[in-house]
């Protein structure tokens, strides 16, 4: 055993982040950006904090309807946690999802950016809850997360 002490960290962690990001996965994936984020080193472990409360609010809100929205579309249980695996199609496809439907193209990095993405879908669609789900939806299910460099 190491000695590694989680509660620890988790306890850093919480002193260290005033504003969690929700898509903290999806960034730290690499499958989008977002210009109001900031990355930390914690214990040798990246994290990544929001710099804007009403943009965290609204990305919030988001991360929630893609929950509320994809549990059924990847089966899960609503009494269990997130898998991980899950959990970065939720991210990932949900922001692909939603920049396609804005129009981005796939290669466009103007477009990667979540605080904008999201805020230019309150724009187009007057709400979060007013969405296209079932469009964004059909990219969660379809984002295929990349594969391990190891070979594993």
């Amino acid at each position: 055993m190491s000695g590694y002490n989680e509660s620890a960290y988790k306890e850093a962690r919480d002193s260290s982040i005033a504003l969690p990001c929700p898509f903290e996965r999806g960034l730290l994936s690499l499958c989008a950006t977002c210009c109001k984020s900031r990355k930390l080193l914690l214990a040798e472990r990246e994290a990544i904090s929001c710099t804007e409360q009403s943009a965290n609010e609204r990305c919030i809100d988001f991360h929630r309807a893609l929950h509320a929205n994809a549990r059924f579309a990847l089966h899960i249980d609503p009494q269990q946690p997130w898998p991980f695996g899950k959990e970065i199609r939720a991210q990932c496809g949900g922001i692909g999802g939603l920049k396609e439907m804005l129009g981005f193209s796939a290669s466009d990095d103007s477009g990667s950016d979540i605080a904008s993405i999201v805020a230019a879908g309150i724009e187009r669609y007057g709400s979060i809850a007013a969405f296209p789900y079932s469009e964004i939806m059909r990219a969660i299910v379809h984002y295929e997360p990349r594969k391990r460099r190891d070979g594993k």
